[in-house]
């Protein structure tokens, strides 16, 4: 499998079947990308919007249904304010350049976080792939802006019990269901299949309530390297492996 192409990997992963519907990217390595080319980290960052194309390309064309990408999470607030700067510039960069090809794909942008904390100008540019992009239903790209999950999980309580002191909700009729009716990602399923990129194998506070039983695959690429290829190798990896969910066969 290490030798094959993407084309190779992609008519594989359609002989045999089992599509996930759901990948979510954690997209890291951009820093030290940079750095191996003693380069600043913003330029990791702007190099990083091509793997980016690349994979929302790969996943229209392999047929998934949703694609999540961990943009920037909301302990990156706490990086210098010059690579801050940097991060919202590119934001807005790349909705000016790829809303419209999102558009013609037929790809829906929802983007999922703490946006309030974002500046105008990147809030603004969002706002406006999002609202571009609404009625499309071929691939849902959520785009994980200002994102923890623990603060997500925080948030779903809040509202659960907000509920119930209005008296709108019963708190005997709280279940798994209930809660994940309050999640950013409600309207999606979870995902099948989540793949790290530059080799490190931590979640980093991403989607900790939805990825209970996703596959995982780290991946030793760094993100600005990472392709389609890559994408299809994690998919083939996935279709190998046998998902229990806590079950055994009979």
């Amino acid at each position: 499998m290490q030798s094959a192409n993407a084309a190779e990997l992609l008519a594989q992963i359609r002989v045999h079947g089992a599509i996930p519907r759901h990948v979510a990217i954690i997209m890291d390595g951009n820093g030290r990308w940079a750095r191996e080319r003693r380069m600043p980290r913003p330029f990791g960052h702007r190099s990083g919007m091509r793997s980016v194309r690349e994979v929302i390309e790969g996943a229209v064309e392999v047929g998934l249904e949703v694609l999540s990408l961990f943009a920037f999470s909301q302990e990156n607030w706490q990086r210098p304010p010059t690579e801050i700067t940097a991060l919202m510039s590119l934001l807005e960069e790349y909705v000016a350049r790829e809303a419209d090809e999102l558009h013609e794909r037929g790809v829906r942008v929802r983007a999922l976080g703490a946006l309030e904390r974002l500046t105008p100008d990147a809030s603004a540019a969002v706002a406006r792939v999002v609202e571009r992009t609404a009625r499309n239903d071929r691939l849902t790209l959520n785009l994980f802006i200002s994102y923890s999950a623990r603060a997500e999980l925080a948030r779903a309580a809040r509202l659960l019990a907000e509920e119930a002191a209005r008296g709108d909700l019963d708190p005997s009729t709280v279940d798994e269901a209930a809660f994940a009716a309050r999640l950013y990602t409600a309207a999606c399923p979870d995902p099948d299949l989540l793949i790290r990129t530059s080799g490190e194998q931590r979640i980093s506070n991403f989607l900790l309530w939805q990825v209970a039983y996703a596959e995982l695959h780290v991946s030793r690429v760094l993100w600005p390297d990472f392709t389609r290829r890559d994408l299809y190798a994690a998919i083939r990896d996935f279709q190998m492996r046998e998902r229990r969910f806590g079950r055994v066969p009979a």
